[in-house]
């Protein structure tokens, strides 16, 4: 299974960014073979409004049936959602740890977002 992991940095020793739509980047992990591909976000970054919708839509095209961050607000859990991709959210440490915690079945998918938009 893909799945994309809002990151601070390029590696799976990176820090989880808690930020979705604002993330520096996203990795796309393959779970079977963790296989790690970099989806920078910095188009985003700087948007006023609009970043969580960006942000879904690049993870949407990566072809990541999950996404697992920190944060994800109202808009972009709508875009991800309707994407058919399932968010797991309130999410800290490394990527790393967080892939591990999820082929371990330790993670639970969010119902709803947990902040409201332009969270910051």
């Amino acid at each position: 299974m893909k799945v994309a992991i809002s990151s601070s940095g390029t590696t799976l020793d990176s820090a989880l960014d808690p930020r979705f739509g604002r993330a520096a980047n996203f990795l796309i992990v393959d779970t079977d073979t963790m296989e790690v591909e970099v989806k920078e976000n910095t188009q985003n970054l700087n948007l006023p409004q609009g970043a969580g919708i960006q942000a879904g839509k690049t993870v949407a095209e990566s072809g990541a049936q999950a996404v697992i961050t920190g944060n994800c607000g109202p808009k972009a859990f709508n875009v991800l959602q309707m994407a058919g991709i399932k968010v797991v959210t309130g999410i800290q440490g490394t990527v790393k740890e967080a892939i591990e915690k999820f082929k371990q079945d330790e993670l639970e998918f969010s119902q709803a977002p947990n902040v409201e938009g332009h969270w910051v």
